[in-house]
C-alpha cells in the first residue's frame, strides 16, 4: 500500500501563499492577522487535512495542552476508570492526557518525568508512589491520585478513604458469619490503609487477624502466591480479603487449584470495582473506591491549580462503597 505523506506547516504556508510564521499565528488564534489571510490559511488547513504537531508546538514555546500522568503498571486495573474520569474532566478545558508507566519505562529513564518535561506538559498527575528520582519543577502544578506513603509539598490529593474501605470489606465478611478471615496484602499507601481497616475491624470483632504479604506488588500472580501460602498455613480460613481486584483474581485461582468451591468453601472479596470484576464470569464482590469520580476530582484540582497557582493544596477523599456479588456468602460447616 502506498503511504500518503502527512502535510506539514510549510505545505500549508505554500498553499495559502503566506509565510510559516503567519500560519503559526493563525494556529494560535492571534488577533494580529487579517481576515483575508486567516481565511486563506484555514482553507489550506482543511484542504490538506493538516494536523499540527503538539510536540513541535511545545518545543517552540507554545502550550502543549497536555497533562502527564505517571502510573505504576498498566496491568493494575484501577487505572481504567481513573483515566476515564480524568479525561472527561479535562476535555471541556481543551486538555488531553499522556500516560507513562513507571515500571515499563524504568530501563529507559532514571526519572519517569523526563519524557513529560521535555515536551512541556501543562501539569502532572502522580498515580504512583512518588520517588526520590522524580525531579518535579518548582512551579509545576501537581495532583496526587490515590493514597501514597510519600507526600509532595504543595500538591493536591484526590483519593478514596482506603482505611474505611478495608473496614467495609472485613465487616461484610464478619456480617456473613465468617470468623477465620485472612487478608492478602500488598505494598504502598493505599494497601497499608486497607490493611489498617482490616485490622481495626478484626480487633473490634474480637477476631484473630491473619495477614499474608507476598510482595509489594498487587498483581494476580502475587494474589495467587499469597493465597496458596495462606491456605497451606491456615487451612481453616473461610474468607479472604484481597488488597485489590487483581489480587482477588489470583485468590480465586488459588482456591480452584486447592479444590475449594467459591463461595461455599471460601469467600473472596476484592477492592477497586474494576470492569473485570463486574463481568458475568467473575461476579466478584468488591469495594468500589469510586475511581472514575477520583479522576474527575483530579481534573477539578488541576484546573483550579492552573488558574490559581498560589492557592493552598486541597486533599479530597471519597467514601467507598460495598458492591456485593457472588463470590461471598455465609460459610458452610466443614466436615
Amino acid at each position: 500500500m502506498r503511504r500518503t505523506r502527512r502535510a506539514t506547516i510549510y505545505d500549508v504556508a505554500e498553499a495559502a501563499g503566506v509565510s510559516k510564521s503567519l500560519v503559526s499565528l493563525v494556529l494560535r488564534d492571534s488577533p494580529h492577522v487579517s481576515e483575508a489571510r486567516r481565511t486563506a490559511v484555514l482553507e489550506a488547513i482543511e484542504r490538506l487535512d493538516y494536523r499540527p504537531s503538539q510536540a513541535a508546538a511545545a518545543l517552540a514555546g507554545g502550550s502543549s495542552r497536555t497533562v502527564g500522568v505517571v502510573i505504576d503498571d498498566y496491568t493494575n486495573l484501577w487505572f481504567v476508570e481513573l483515566l476515564r474520569g480524568l479525561q472527561d474532566g479535562l476535555t471541556s478545558a481543551g486538555l488531553r492526557i499522556a500516560v507513562s508507566d513507571r515500571t515499563l519505562n524504568s530501563h529507559i529513564e532514571s526519572d519517569p518525568l523526563d519524557g513529560f518535561l521535555s515536551t512541556r506538559v501543562e501539569a502532572l498527575v502522580l498515580a504512583t508512589e512518588p520517588t526520590a528520582s522524580m525531579r518535579i519543577p518548582p512551579n509545576m502544578p501537581v495532583v496526587v491520585a490515590g493514597n501514597r506513603e510519600t507526600e509532595i509539598p504543595g500538591a493536591d490529593l484526590a483519593a478514596s478513604d482506603d482505611r474505611l474501605g478495608g473496614r467495609l470489606a472485613t465487616e461484610h465478611l464478619i456480617g456473613l458469619g465468617h470468623r477465620h478471615i485472612a487478608h492478602v496484602a500488598g505494598g504502598g499507601g493505599a494497601s497499608a490503609q486497607r490493611l489498617d481497616g482490616y485490622l481495626g475491624a478484626m480487633r473490634d470483632a474480637g477476631l484473630a487477624p491473619v495477614v499474608v504479604t507476598p510482595s509489594r506488588a498487587t498483581t494476580e500472580e502475587t494474589g495467587y502466591a499469597g493465597t496458596m501460602t495462606l491456605l497451606e498455613a491456615h487451612p481453616g480460613t473461610t474468607a479472604v480479603f484481597a488488597s485489590n481486584d487483581s489480587m482477588a483474581m489470583g485468590a480465586l485461582a488459588a482456591a480452584r487449584d486447592r479444590g475449594l468451591e467459591v463461595p461455599a468453601d471460601l469467600s473472596v472479596i476484592g477492592y477497586d470495582a474494576s470492569p473485570l470484576a463486574a463481568t458475568h464470569l467473575m461476579q466478584l464482590t468488591t469495594i468500589d473506591s469510586l475511581n472514575r469520580e477520583i479522576g474527575a476530582e483530579v481534573a477539578t484540582a488541576l484546573l483550579s491549580r492552573l488558574t490559581e497557582p498560589g492557592r493552598e493544596p486541597v486533599a479530597t477523599r471519597l467514601i467507598p462503597q460495598l458492591v456485593e456479588r457472588s463470590t461471598t456468602a455465609a460459610p458452610r460447616r466443614r466436615l
